[in-house]
């Protein structure tokens, strides 16, 4: 029966992604035995279930080049890791809830590490078949193929901490703190369009705004915004319906707009840019359960005076990114 759709139904949610800064939103993904593949870090289209809860970790590990010789406090990795819950409170609407912990390491062993902004998000699907429809509770295969689009949007609130300081109690760099201290918003649109029974294109754009914090150190400063634009295409390698596991490939273009950080009111140097990412990796969907994993690599840079920013987005060696998520 074609109502076997949403077979193993679940969502893969991705937590911010930071470099030297707090920079980064959350990604959303679906995917299923059968019907439409999920991407790494683009936003799929797809709710979870209604009355479903879905439980997320994921793990960022970001590896960065360095250019000067000696230990002289060059950004070393950053690693971040993301608990996550969804609940499903209509077929068209979810809402989740993320807790990130962030280890940040400089080159002379110095690091910072704790958990970071709480953040909520909330997700409204619908869909065009011979006009727009909120996504209803069954959809057939057939249903699973025409074009389907989200709007999505949240907030972060300011549970991490803003003023940390180092062992000579002196406040550090902004970058290299856990919060935002005033909270950040989130809004995006995706759209997904299984173009094949083994093939589903994936778009998305989103914008991610901060806001002013006065610091304990009594200046006042802002992240740059953000804007990005991401396209993925998965195909369905696999799948053993027995079993009722699935392998997928994937390939995504990642592209980040960063505008430049401000200190009371003025843009600082070395700060902001564009950067465009390839993400290949695969998905390994077992019942209930999903396993991404992929390499996120900086293939293009334009950034704000570029040979000043050393641990910044876009200067990475590699992104080693691996995420797990069951639904229930």
């Amino acid at each position: 029966m074609r109502k076997m759709l949403f077979l193993m139904l679940f969502i893969v949610l991705f937590s911010a992604e930071s470099a030297s800064a707090h920079h980064g939103i959350a990604s959303l993904g679906v995917a299923g035995l059968e019907g439409p593949g999920a991407p790494i870090e683009t936003s799929s289209s797809a709710t979870l279930p209604k009355g479903r809860f879905l439980v997320y970790t994921k793990m960022d590990y970001a590896r960065f080049r360095k250019y000067k010789p000696g230990n002289d406090d060059e950004y070393d990795a950053n690693t971040f890791f993301m608990l996550g819950l969804g609940y499903g409170i209509k077929s068209c609407f979810s809402l989740y809830v993320f807790l990130p912990y962030h280890v940040k390491e400089l080159e002379n062993s110095f690091s910072t590490s704790g958990f970071a902004d709480i953040s909520i998000m909330g997700a409204l699907g619908f869909k065009y078949d011979e006009g727009w429809l909120l996504i209803p509770e069954n959809e057939s295969l057939d249903d699973l193929t025409d074009w389907h689009f989200n709007i999505y949007g949240g907030l972060t609130l300011p549970t991490g901490n803003a003023n940390k300081r180092d062992h000579k109690h002196e406040l550090i760099d902004p970058g290299m703190q856990l919060g935002f201290g005033r909270p950040s918003y989130t809004l995006g649109f995706s759209a997904t369009k299984q173009l094949s029974e083994r093939l589903t294109t994936v778009s998305d754009i989103s914008y991610l705004l901060f806001r002013k914090y006065r610091y304990h150190d009594g200046v006042t400063r802002q992240f740059g915004d953000e804007f990005r634009i991401n396209y993925a295409l998965t195909c369905r390698l696999f799948a053993w319906s027995d079993i009722k596991m699935r392998i997928d490939g994937n390939f995504e273009l990642n592209y980040l707009h960063l505008e430049r950080d401000k200190e009371e009111g003025h843009g600082q140097e070395a700060t902001g840019g564009k950067i465009l990412y390839i993400l290949p990796g695969f998905r390994v969907y077992f019942k209930s359960a999903s396993l991404g994993l992929g390499v996120k690599i900086p293939v293009w840079t334009n950034l704000n005076e570029e040979s000043q920013q050393q641990g910044a987005e876009g200067k990475e060696r590699y992104r080693f990114i691996l995420s797990f998520s069951m639904l229930f």
